[in-house]
């Protein structure tokens, strides 16, 4: 059994594998700028500030590191691009600090990343963890978001960062949004690739990079089979009894409503899970159609 505090616990995934760390055995803490309003126990951290209670660092054996910005959440001024940036950058170098000067330090340190790493459309080609970044603003972002938390391994903590793909979750995120209007339709051509994971194997993959000592480095948390954007609207918009345009929303349409944010949707990226799988994790939900059934499922 392990004390692991995890950053933006209060979040869709945080909540998941807070639940399943717990059924594991595991005591989970978070941390929060309001840690009294929290039912899980809390500690107190500010990123804006800069403090943390260095009490929690002493209890962590393990940290999950969640906290950011939503990167779709609002369109993307130059304020916005700032704080999608310093939301990711400064709660890793927070946290950073707190590990070096604690007496008691974690033995391992678990951070989100995005397969945005790769730039916001790398076309047919099948990119691993060895691929060049992107030069595109997302793409930035995630190399400094990645650097700051690369800083913790230095300190001799065993680090792991998973770059996510698209979340799939009834609740949130891209597939929410793409169901949200009365008529599903494709986003561009819709011959882009999107890399996804299933919500509930995406949270047993943080727990399974927690649990095993031997997990460092950098992975992919993209399930193995990726689908082109129409593929994916389509079968969701049958699952959920949407109807579905075949003709695609265009691109000019989605830069005029989006801004610079449309290229997050009319790139993409066909992404590798083959490094995570060789480290012996198990998808429940490998493919689409199984994953879109949980998703949608009342349980």
């Amino acid at each position: 059994m392990k004390n692991i505090l995890i950053t933006g616990g209060s979040g869709l995934i945080g909540k998941k594998i807070t639940k399943l760390l717990e059924k594991n055995g595991h005591q989970v803490a978070w941390l929060s700028r309001t840690p009294s309003k929290n039912s899980q126990k809390s500690f107190a951290w500010d990123v804006e500030a800069g403090t943390l209670d260095e009490k929690a660092i002493r209890w962590a054996d393990g940290i999950i590191h969640l906290a950011g910005e939503g990167v779709a959440d609002k369109r993307w001024t130059t304020e916005r691009k700032k704080a999608i940036l310093q939301s990711r950058t400064h709660s890793s170098e927070l946290l950073f600090r707190a590990i070096e000067k604690s007496d008691k330090k974690p033995e391992s340190f678990v951070s989100a990343s995005a397969v945005g790493y790769y730039g916001f459309d790398t076309g047919e080609q099948l990119v691993d963890e060895e691929a060049p970044a992107g030069t595109d603003f997302l793409a930035q972002v995630v190399i400094a978001w990645e650097d700051s938390s690369k800083k913790v391994a230095d300190l001799g903590i065993r680090t792991v960062l998973l770059r996510i793909g698209i979340v799939l979750d009834s609740g949130g995120g891209a597939l929410k949004e793409m169901m949200g209007p009365p008529v599903a339709a494709p986003l561009g051509k819709g011959t882009q690739w999107m890399s996804w994971i299933q919500v509930e194997d995406l949270a047993k993959m943080f727990v399974f990079a927690v649990e095993n000592e031997s997990l460092k480095g950098i992975y992919n948390a993209v399930a193995p089979k990726p689908v082109t954007n129409r593929d994916l609207t389509q079968k969701a918009a049958k699952k959920i009894g949407k109807p579905f345009l075949g003709i695609g929303v265009p691109a000019f349409g989605l830069k005029l409503l989006l801004g610079e944010m449309a290229q997050m949707v009319i790139g993409g990226n066909r992404v590798s899970s083959r490094k995570i799988q060789e480290a012996g994790f198990n998808f429940q939900y490998p493919n689409l159609a199984e994953a879109l059934e949980k998703t949608y499922s009342k349980d």
